[in-house]
């Protein structure tokens, strides 16, 4: 078991720590987690890759087709929450983020740039939307452009929770400061 963080300072330095390890281990928990957008008058929820952490703008990115549900909804509500579980820490999440996204300007064109050649750009390179229904026989018409786009989710707030065997706790981070709460 890791050794654990004592004080809200602590908790919230590793919690970045944290963060910003999983944007580059493709093996730490909390790379993919769950993003909770609102669509219409229903929460919908998809597992989303955290691409980069910036600790000090507080924005966690990831990438995205420009024709995905989330889009449509992150433009008509461009809040939502992230959820993370990492079960080596026995830590949870839960982020308050305000949604953010970028088809053309050089946040995404540069990271498009980055990523073109490689086989992760087919996920962005479909004639076809995600959750497109597919023909009994597909069909491969060329691709005339790329779909790729970045979600900035700048978090608002964070929940942390440990459960722990000496006891579980909770706190949170946001704009009034940090605090413990009851778990």
């Amino acid at each position: 078991m890791v050794q654990r963080v004592e004080t809200l300072a602590e908790v919230e330095a590793e919690v970045w720590r944290q963060l910003a390890l999983c944007a580059g281990d493709k093996t730490h928990p909390w790379r993919t987690s769950v993003l909770a957008t609102i669509n219409g008058d229903r929460a919908d929820a998809r597992l989303v890759v955290i691409r980069e952490v910036d600790a000090r703008q507080k924005q966690l990115l990831f990438y995205t087709d420009e024709r995905a549900g989330k889009v449509a909804q992150l433009l008509h509500h461009p809040h939502g929450t992230m959820v993370m579980w990492c079960p080596t820490l026995a830590w949870q999440l839960r982020c308050r983020v305000r949604l953010a996204m970028e088809m053309s300007g050089l946040s995404a064109s540069s990271r498009w740039a980055r990523i073109r050649l490689s086989p992760a750009a087919q996920d962005y390179l479909s004639p076809l939307p995600p959750g497109t229904a597919l023909p009994a026989v597909p069909a491969h018409p060329p691709v005339a452009r790329d779909y790729f786009a970045v979600i900035d989710a700048t978090i608002e707030s964070i929940d942390w929770l440990e459960l722990h065997p000496d006891g579980h706790r909770r706190a949170i981070f946001d704009g009034h400061g940090a605090r413990w709460v009851q778990p």
